[in-house]
């Protein structure tokens, strides 16, 4: 049976963080999976994979390719804005999705686990939209099915254009800032928030039956420790695996000690720091 074709986007601009090189070497461990980078770096990456694929892009150019495709003016004035934008990566890049089965969105401070034994074959068959969240469609990894209907589907939302046309950050790939209701059981549909964001579209579509959506808490996030990364996957307490690891709230303390010039197959990370050995 073919596998599924599934490439993943990143947009980044400016230097790599000091996590970029444990990315890498966990993309280097989901062969069948092609990772753009949308970027203006054009620095030199060590160890990179066949199956990563530098896409060069000023912000400038990006931006003028955006108000042609979609008739308006964005704001995209500072890079951080862009995870506005990620359920439109399809509708924005064609040209690299165009030969695939699902597209997906991805942050850099992801340290990916065997991708495939999460998200297998009859899974793409089944889901339109995969989340790897329970309560929310995540911004740090989703995936698409390729189709004029999920590529064009954050359109449905009432406030897009507000959201691409304002300089304000509004977590639109997400919940609208509305995580912690949201994993405390309340309903999206339920909370006053100041836009209708990719969460209320992706979930009043698969209540309504016109798509099915995957929602299940298969990523390992937070300030855990714990966390052991062993050729390719990644578990928590050695007992319990995950498709990856974000490392979201690891970043904003630990900035890394030094330069990484090769990622060990093995590795472990702790509540503060990532080390090499025990």
């Amino acid at each position: 049976m073919r596998l599924k074709s599934i490439a993943v986007i990143t947009c980044w601009y400016g230097d790599y963080p000091w996590y970029f090189p444990y990315f890498i070497n966990s993309c280097t461990f989901n062969p069948s999976i092609d990772f753009y980078i949308v970027t203006d770096n054009l620095g030199t990456i060590l160890n990179k994979p066949d199956n990563v694929i530098i896409v060069f892009k000023t912000l400038e150019a990006l931006k003028l390719e955006a108000l042609k495709k979609l008739g308006f003016e964005v704001n995209i004035d500072y890079p951080y804005k862009l995870c506005d934008f990620k359920p439109a990566y399809g509708f924005l890049f064609p040209e690299i999705i165009e030969q695939y089965d699902f597209w997906g969105q991805s942050d850099l401070d992801i340290i990916y686990g065997n991708v495939r034994d999460f998200i297998t074959n009859e899974m793409l068959d089944e889901y339109d939209f995969i989340s790897v969240r329970h309560d929310y469609t995540t911004g740090c990894f989703a995936l698409y099915k390729n189709c004029p209907m999920m590529n064009t589907f954050f359109m449905r939302s009432k406030d897009y254009k507000k959201v691409f046309s304002n300089s304000e950050h509004y977590c639109f790939d997400e919940c609208n800032f509305a995580w912690d209701a949201l994993t405390a059981g309340m309903s999206i549909f339920n909370l006053n928030t100041e836009i209708e964001s990719f969460t209320h579209l992706i979930k009043a579509a698969e209540m309504s039956g016109e798509i099915k959506a995957h929602f299940d808490f298969i990523l390992l996030e937070g300030l855990t420790g714990k966390i052991t990364f062993d050729n390719g996957r990644i578990y928590y307490k050695n007992q319990f695996e995950g498709i990856m690891y974000h490392l979201f709230w690891l970043k904003k303390d630990y900035k890394g000690n030094k330069k990484v010039l090769k990622v060990p197959d093995k590795y472990y990370i702790s509540k503060t720091k990532i080390y090499h050995s025990r």
